[in-house]
Formats: C-alpha cells, sequence, structure tokens
C-alpha cells in the first residue's frame, strides 16, 4: 500500500522514470510473486486511475505550487553552500554531505521515538502479536558453483597475456586523467572482468576512507 501512494506521488509530480519495490525488496532479492506484485501496481496507476491522461494533474493547485517553489529554493541554498565550499568534491571531502544525509536520518529517527512522526505499523497502530510470513527468495548454492565454473573457463581460454597488458594499461593510464571509458571497454571486449578491472583501479587509487569524524 505504501509503494501504491509513493507510486502515484510520483505520477502525479511528473516523474520520467519509475520502479516500484517488491515488498521484500528490504530483506532479499524479490520472489516472482512480489515482483509481479510491483508490475501490476504500476499497471493499475497507469491504466486504471487516469492520473496519465493529463500532463499535469496538479497544475493551479496553490500548495502543490507552493511546495514546489519552497523545494526549489532549498535545493538552490545548498547548491549555492557547495558552490561556496569549493564545489562537490571540496563538500564531500570535508565530509558536509555526508553529515547533512546523517543529521537528516537522526533527526526523522529522533521524531519517530518521540512519535511526531508517524510510521503506520511501527511507532502506531501496532499489531503486538502480527506475525510477518514472507516466502522469501533462495537462491541456489548450485547456481554459485556454475557460475564459478564459468568464470574458470573463461579465465582458462582467453588471452591472458592481453588481459595483463590491458591490465596494465588501464593501470598506467588511470594516473593521468585520461578518459579511461574507451579503455574499459576494450578491456570488456577482451574478457577482463570487472573485479579485475576493479581490482586494477583498486591498486592505484585506493579505497575511499573518510578524512573527517561524523
Amino acid at each position: 500500500m505504501r509503494v501504491a501512494l509513493q507510486a502515484l506521488a510520483a505520477v502525479l509530480g511528473g516523474t520520467q522514470s519509475l520502479h516500484t519495490n517488491g515488498r521484500d525488496e528490504a530483506l532479499a532479492l524479490p520472489t516472482q510473486e512480489s515482483v509481479q506484485i510491483a508490475l501490476r501496481t504500476q499497471q493499475i496507476i497507469a491504466y486504471e486511475s487516469g492520473v496519465a491522461d493529463t500532463i499535469d494533474p496538479f497544475a493551479g493547485s496553490y500548495y502543490i505550487e507552493y511546495l514546489t517553489d519552497e523545494l526549489e529554493k532549498r535545493a538552490f541554498a545548498y547548491i549555492e553552500a557547495i558552490k561556496g565550499m569549493g564545489g562537490v568534491l571540496a563538500a564531500i571531502e570535508n565530509g558536509y554531505i555526508q553529515r547533512e544525509i546523517q543529521e537528516a536520518a537522526y533527526e526523522f529517527q529522533k521524531d519517530l521515538e518521540a512519535g511526531k512522526q508517524t510510521v503506520v505499523g511501527v511507532n502506531r497502530f501496532v499489531q503486538k502479536d502480527e506475525k510477518l510470513s514472507i516466502d522469501m527468495m533462495k537462491v541456489d548454492p548450485a547456481v554459485e558453483a556454475a557460475q564459478r565454473e564459468r568464470l574458470a573457463a573463461l579465465r582458462a581460454r582467453r588471452d591472458n597475456g592481453q588481459v595483463a597488458e590491458l591490465r596494465g594499461h588501464l593501470a598506467q593510464t588511470a594516473r593521468g586523467d585520461e578518459n579511461l571509458m574507451p579503455l574499459l571497454i576494450t578491456a570488456v571486449e577482451n574478457n577482463v572482468t570487472l573485479g579485475e578491472i576493479c581490482n586494477t583501479l583498486r591498486d592505484v587509487w585506493g579505497e575511499y576512507q573518510p578524512s573527517f569524524d561524523l
């Protein structure tokens, strides 16, 4: 029900792309049943609700226009603040963006626990004896085994000398400022695996570690 309302709100807001999550997607890969329910939710909105028949169903609504203006104003305030720090990269490096996200999540959690924010079934209208029973997706271990066999066979039949050469070229190029995309495409076309590409770039750039305390 929550996803249906969120999807409807997105359509009413003029979204150009929409994905409805499966009901079990926070727990595991969605089952076929969950995927179908999510798809039917979109189809009901698209073909039964009528909201897609009008370009802007809320046009002229004072409240919606006010909210739109307020959202735009706050967004531009963030953009100006980030510009003042020297741009997005500088804002990430000094922890501004991460702190803002963390602070928003913290404030929401405080409001939730204080009862200022209602989440049905979590802090209001809770059934103490409710038992959640959802059949979750379980991946057959044979799928992993088969994929490992495919990968081993790929590595056995490919030109590993060429792979090593491409990885070396990728590492050398990553140390400069040249566009990596053409080289990445060439690497994939010559059976360099995604893991090998990531490890090559990781060896050059390392892994991101925040240099600040959130």
